[in-house]
């Protein structure tokens, strides 16, 4: 198995009470912990407002992230969970990832989707089309995204999105381009448009949700006649770990206490019980809960510690005692 960390940006209340000033030393140390360590890759969110509710609390925008990582690493991936197709016109996002890819050395990843936060949508001038409009631009945007990246222009008169001869140089340093991640489980349409495009999917890490929407990942590629077994099937988890259940709750607990004064009482018992069905307990059991999902064919989990900008030892743990037992 193979294992991806986010870095915490502000979306999830993850940096509240650090100074500004000194996000960017908190974000930049984590990214060269995991490049020194067992990480594969680096994550952070494609999103504007914070979450579960919008707040004056920072949020970091991703791309600027993408290429401030990819200064600052020498070796883990760096990826996006997810950009939002119609946040950024598509051509425009092609080159700004492949400058990113230049930057980094070849080591972008480029994880995209419809979007769905309509809060900051709105705020911010883009509407909210109906989903519909959205897989439409999703599906039009990675066609052209895929075709700069490989030919260096790009031309399509789509319903959603018309391009003429943009040039997209410098090319990707990666050879056929940057991995395409197609992110969410829509079963319709967004499983069948990662038939068509993705080298990478990520959707739900439930046993019995990552089985199903497996199923129907392997029926839309028959359709299309790709490879269901070329595509790379991932996760993302919720890490609360422990060297007890009772540490692990201590450290949930930590969690909703700086979410309190942000988070009405109904969203703060979803988190709870988000985080305690997620990856909760010792190292023990999360070896064995990524062992049954991995059984189903899970080989990539990106893992989220919402306390990480304030106390590594859940994550050193994790590296010490989880990652051995599976990579």
């Amino acid at each position: 198995m193979r294992f991806g960390m986010f870095v915490p940006q502000g979306w999830r209340l993850d940096l509240v009470g650090i100074d500004p000033a000194e996000h960017w030393a908190t974000m930049k140390g984590l990214a060269q912990h995991a490049d020194a360590g067992p990480w594969e890759s680096i994550w952070v969110y494609d999103h504007f407002h914070t979450v579960p509710v919008p707040t004056d609390e920072a949020t970091h925008e991703a791309w600027t992230l993408m290429s401030a990582f990819g200064a600052v690493t020498d070796r883990v991936r760096l990826g996006q969970m997810c950009s939002c197709m119609s946040y950024r016109n598509p051509v425009y996002l092609a080159k700004v990832a492949a400058t990113c890819d230049v930057v980094s050395g070849g080591r972008i990843e480029m994880g995209i989707g419809a979007g769905w936060y309509e809060h900051e949508w709105r705020a911010y001038g883009y509407g909210f089309p109906g989903a519909g409009e959205r897989l439409r631009m999703l599906d039009e945007g990675v066609q052209i995204m895929q075709q700069a990246w490989t030919t260096g222009k790009a031309s399509l008169d789509g319903r959603q999105y018309q391009v003429d001869g943009a040039i997209v140089r410098p090319l990707p340093l990666q050879e056929g381009g940057i991995p395409t991640w197609i992110a969410g489980g829509g079963e319709k349409v967004t499983l069948k448009i990662a038939a068509k495009y993705a080298q990478y999917t990520n959707f739900d890490g439930s046993l019995e949700g990552f089985t199903h929407k497996s199923r129907l990942l392997e029926e839309h590629c028959k359709d299309v006649g790709t490879d269901f077994g070329a595509i790379t099937r991932s996760s993302n988890f919720n890490i609360m770990i422990g060297a007890t259940e009772a540490e692990a709750q201590e450290r949930l607990d930590r969690v909703i206490e700086r979410f309190r004064p942000h988070v009405p009482q109904q969203q703060l018992d979803r988190y709870i019980g988000m985080y305690r069905n997620s990856a909760f307990g010792t190292p023990e059991q999360l070896v064995e809960q990524f062992r049954k999902v991995q059984d189903a064919g899970m080989t990539y989990a990106i893992c989220y510690f919402p306390d990480l900008a304030y106390d590594r030892s859940g994550l050193e743990l994790f590296e010490r005692e989880v990652i051995p037992a599976l990579a």
